[in-house]
């Protein structure tokens, strides 16, 4: 039986339409449509050569544009650029050191065992043996370059192990060993060298009319292992008081120090706290564990004055005063019973050290145990005014004037300052 043959184009015009309606809805309606030749192979791909036929499925390839990014909000900028003049000036330090390499074995069966261990089952027993030495990494930190010729500012917890070897890591991946040039006795602070020139300094700051609220920006090694991690925050207290614990068990009171909540993790020590326009505000110094992004910066106009002397001689001389002291406030005034809530109140250290240091200016000018400091030159001691930062204003051998209370009376002493070397 024959098919008349106007249905029969019929047929053939219908097949073709749902032909182009397929090839349609699959390719033409995608976000990338394909090309006339892809569209071409895939008809004719029955007739081509076999060796042209391994990789059927049309490929799309995208080129972005090599165009830096840029924002529209200049907050947003004036930190991405900020955070740029810091590429190759932030680094990671690592401690490392020779430690026993201890191995564990199981000890032969005891044939003298009567039991013949649990129900007859023997029990193994092990031993440990050392096995000679092997150089570990102990611990990892931050610092940030402040000359060319290799000079680099970190905490002094940071490289506080006499019989570690530091290296620092640039932003590029080279290694250089470091040398500790001086620590400070009294701040948490350091200056470490590495055998290198043409570097890129970053820029110091000032730290003494900052603001609540202003932007913060912390970059540092974090955990040890993230290098140049950079958190955005708000200085978000002033002057500051903490007793800090590093990882050693060893504590110290830190004073004066910035607040901020720009996130300062484990290795973010002695790196930078910059401001917007990426200048050095602070070095990060400590984080509290016990709350979610606080974490404290030592203010670099704290230690700008004494980076010369430490280049130049190797050591950092700071006035010396001879005292323990608790700052005053309004809870310490109420909890001790004093009748001022400000000042430096002298006392016994936290371990039961003396209060005054024997020998030391504060003895000599005969202040005792349980004055309260009240003011040096004329400076009002407080919680803006730490008696700690107060001293370093000074100079070695220069008499300050402080004005004393001692059971309910004021007094007025005389003291040559003395000096307490790194």
């Amino acid at each position: 039986m024959k098919i008349p043959k106007w249905p029969k184009i019929s047929i053939y015009f219908a097949l073709f339409l749902v032909t182009f309606s397929l090839v349609f809805t699959l390719f033409f309606s995608q976000p990338n449509p394909v090309s006339a030749v892809n569209l071409k192979e895939l008809f004719l791909w029955p007739f081509v050569k076999e060796s042209n036929t391994k990789n059927t499925t049309p490929t799309f390839k995208v080129t972005e544009p090599e165009i830096p990014y840029s924002s529209s909000d200049s907050h947003e900028q004036h930190v991405i650029d900020a955070v740029k003049k810091t590429e190759n000036s932030v680094v990671s330090i690592v401690a490392s050191k020779y430690l026993p390499v201890i191995k564990t074995y199981q000890a032969p069966s005891d044939p003298s065992d009567p039991l013949g261990g649990l129900f007859g089952i023997p029990i193994p027993q092990y031993y440990q043996k050392q096995e000679g030495t092997k150089k570990q990494e102990v611990s990892a930190g931050s610092g940030f370059i402040i000359n060319t010729n290799g000079y680099i500012i970190t905490n002094k917890h940071v490289v506080s192990d006499t019989k570690a070897e530091y290296t620092v890591l640039l932003n590029d991946g080279s290694k250089y060993p470091a040398k500790v040039i001086a620590k400070d006795p009294l701040e948490d602070f350091a200056l470490i060298k590495i055998e290198k020139n043409g570097l890129t300094p970053l820029k110091l700051g000032s730290s003494d009319n900052l603001s609540l609220g202003q932007t913060a920006i912390a970059i540092g090694n974090s955990l040890g292992e993230f290098q140049n991690t950079v958190s955005l925050g708000v200085v978000s207290g002033l002057h500051r008081s903490i007793t800090a614990q590093d990882e050693t068990g060893a504590s110290s009171t830190l004073s004066d120090l910035i607040q901020t909540d720009a996130a300062i993790n484990p290795g973010n020590s002695g790196g930078p706290l910059l401001n917007l326009n990426g200048e050095v505000i602070g070095i990060n110094v400590a984080m509290d564990k016990s709350a979610q992004n606080i974490g404290f910066a030592i203010p670099i106009s704290k230690i700008k004055g004494i980076i010369n002397q430490a280049i130049s001689s190797g050591k950092i001389s700071v006035p010396f005063l001879g005292v323990r002291y608790i700052p005053v406030n309004k809870d310490v005034m109420e909890t001790k019973k004093l009748t001022v809530d400000y000042g430096a109140l002298i006392d016994v250290g936290q371990a039961g050290e003396a209060a005054i240091v024997t020998d030391s200016p504060a003895a000599k000018a005969g202040l005792k145990a349980k004055d309260i400091i009240l003011s040096v030159n004329k400076i009002k001691i407080n919680t803006k005014n730490p008696l700690s930062s107060v001293i370093r204003r000074f100079a070695i051998g220069e008499v300050i004037q402080l004005e004393v209370l001692r059971d309910g009376k004021t007094i007025n002493l005389n003291l040559t300052l003395g000096s307490r070397d790194s």
